[in-house]
């Protein structure tokens, strides 16, 4: 759809368009979404910061107010915006990981969510889920309190956003229709990256496996029906660690990725094989002044550069690129999915059009591609702003799927 919001600065408002989206879960009200726009300076990721946390800071006393005098669902609503609000306070301030206001306003974030999950019922609830020598933050959604088996879908978010984003990002719908959710944080994002140094790998198989081996003890988790979905980059993700645990029932990519390499390699001069080479090279001093010239005159490039080196754990923008070389269904990997799998598409995705596709292509398992439109108003990635269409086609799908209808 066209910008309501900074015309010119398509980073900006795509991260607007963001926040509106969440609106319809919870995750934020139309006027103070507006009103804070309004206030940022285009381009400017202080004033992001600084008006974000404004309108964050505001409604997370109103939260605490009303809890204080005996309004619980007042104070739960304006929690889960706060919580929101903190998030996209700190989203544009990862080219500088040593920047206080990160952990400040990520932690803000974390502590009105957590405020908010003990205000619902059941009640959500925070896990620490084992995982090599330490754990991953996440939350346990309880479709109702009977104790008994259900169906559950894990989830999780992508190159940029947090375990409790995805509350208003698939959770809470998938619990309206009588799902179980796990959402966890995996390594490179947030809940690791901010306060354990984690950072993302391309195995994720490696991550999803503990936290299926974790589900597996909730008693009301359905063995024969974990559905598996990946936000955003996760789209890569989530198909990645199916193709090698078969104990998913049901695989849903929002939306689908083949090959983040095509992301990087495409920018660079020579064919793919000549692109791979300079991006992992030792030395390239005239690819390293080009990227630097890229993210000088391009917000989307300079934004994505600079968290990708943030959630990587590299410190060059060609460093990064050759990082995210590794990320990818190539090689055979995509054949390797048994289980039903949906491909969402978006038809003016910003960062990874035409991957679902080209990932719809290669599965060779039961298959279906969703294709979303500008007609549909959900035609930008992730097909933000429009949730409550994207996630009702989803969950059809995925009720056809369990045999749930």
């Amino acid at each position: 759809m066209e910008p309501l919001f900074f015309p010119d600065n398509p980073t900006f408002w795509y991260e607007t368009l963001r926040m509106f989206g969440h609106i319809t879960y919870g995750g934020g009200d139309f006027a103070e979404t507006a009103a804070t726009a309004r206030r940022i300076t285009a381009g400017d990721y202080d004033s992001w910061h600084d008006e974000w946390l404004a309108t964050a800071d505001r409604v997370a006393d109103e939260a605490r107010t009303a809890l204080a005098d005996g309004h619980p669902v007042s104070a739960r609503d304006a929690f889960l915006r706060a919580s929101n609000y903190y998030r996209s306070a700190e989203f544009f301030l990862h080219g500088n990981p040593a920047d206080p206001r990160i952990n400040h306003a990520y932690d803000a974030q974390v502590a009105c969510f957590r405020q908010a999950a003990a205000l619902f019922t059941p009640a959500i609830e925070p896990l620490q889920i084992p995982y090599e020598n330490t754990t991953l933050p996440g939350y346990f959604y309880r479709a109702d309190d009977s104790g008994a088996p259900r169906p559950t879908v894990i989830m999780f978010n992508g190159f940029d956003g947090s375990a409790e984003e995805m509350h208003f990002a698939g959770a809470a719908a998938a619990v309206e229709r009588g799902y179980n959710v796990l959402s966890f944080d995996g390594p490179g994002q947030p809940g690791t990256r901010h306060h354990q140094g984690l950072i993302f790998r391309p195995d994720w198989e490696k991550v999803v496996g503990p936290v299926l081996d974790h589900a597996l003890t909730l008693p009301e988790v359905d063995p024969e029906r974990i559905a598996l979905l990946g936000n955003s980059m996760g789209g890569v993700l989530a198909p990645r660690a199916a193709a090698f645990d078969h104990r998913i029932a049901a695989l849903i990519a929002v939306d689908g990725v083949y090959d983040l390499g095509t992301m990087v390699t495409s920018a660079v001069p020579g064919d793919r094989a000549e692109a791979e080479r300079r991006l992992r090279a030792a030395h390239d001093p005239e690819l390293d002044a080009a990227l630097e010239a890229a993210m000088a005159t391009n917000p989307m490039q300079r934004w994505a550069m600079e968290n990708g080196m943030y959630v990587m754990g590299t410190d060059t923008p060609r460093a990064f690129g050759a990082a995210f070389l590794d990320y990818n269904l190539r090689d055979g990997i995509a054949e390797k999915i048994t289980c039903p799998t949906l491909v969402c598409a978006a038809a003016d995705d910003g960062f990874f059009k035409g991957q679902p596709e080209l990932l719809h292509a290669h599965l060779t398992c039961p298959k279906t591609l969703l294709e979303f439109t500008a007609a549909d108003a959900a035609d930008a990635h992730c097909h933000a702003g429009a949730q409550r269409l994207a996630y009702a086609r989803i969950y059809n799908w995925l009720d056809d799927t369990m045999g749930r209808r």
